[in-house]
């Protein structure tokens, strides 16, 4: 039977960041509107003074067609390149930052749990612990504590 712990583990953590994609690529904003049915995007600080504009029905169209719109200009300028979406509506944007620095913490708070679990279930199994004591302690499986700590042969 899986605890409630387990499926911390089941999730991919963050990706760190390696020196080859660090320092790399550019963000550009694009800020929408909506007006009636229909929303409109538009990016600008492109190189070459472009600016760019796209509309859409939806919000995922919208971000599809902004995206496309870039892509068309940069023509494979920047290796990696990330359209920041913010809605005009200063209101409307503090909501969207709040929701995602929200999911970051909690992104954060994931990885550090997982950090600190496997440093505990190292140091138990360390100090002659059992898997299934050191799994209970933690409130893991036994089996999650020997895929977090696995044995070695000397």
């Amino acid at each position: 039977m899986r605890s409630r712990f387990e499926t911390i583990f089941d999730e991919a953590g963050p990706v760190a960041n390696t020196e080859e994609n660090e320092g790399e690529g550019t963000t550009y904003r694009a800020t929408i509107t909506r007006a009636g049915k229909q929303w409109t995007a538009n990016v600008r600080d492109l190189p070459g003074g472009h600016v760019v504009q796209a509309q859409g029905a939806t919000w995922r169209e919208i971000k599809k067609n902004i995206a496309d719109c870039v892509f068309d200009v940069l023509q494979d300028k920047p290796d990696t390149v990330a359209i920041q979406v913010v809605p005009a509506d200063p209101e409307a944007a503090a909501a969207l930052a709040t929701v995602a620095a929200a999911r970051s913490a909690r992104v954060h708070a994931e990885q550090a749990e997982r950090d600190a679990v496997r440093r505990a279930a190292r140091l138990l199994i360390e100090k002659g612990w059992s898997t299934r004591d050191a799994g209970g302690a933690l409130g893991l499986s036994h089996q999650r504590i020997s895929q977090i700590v696995p044995r070695t042969t000397a």
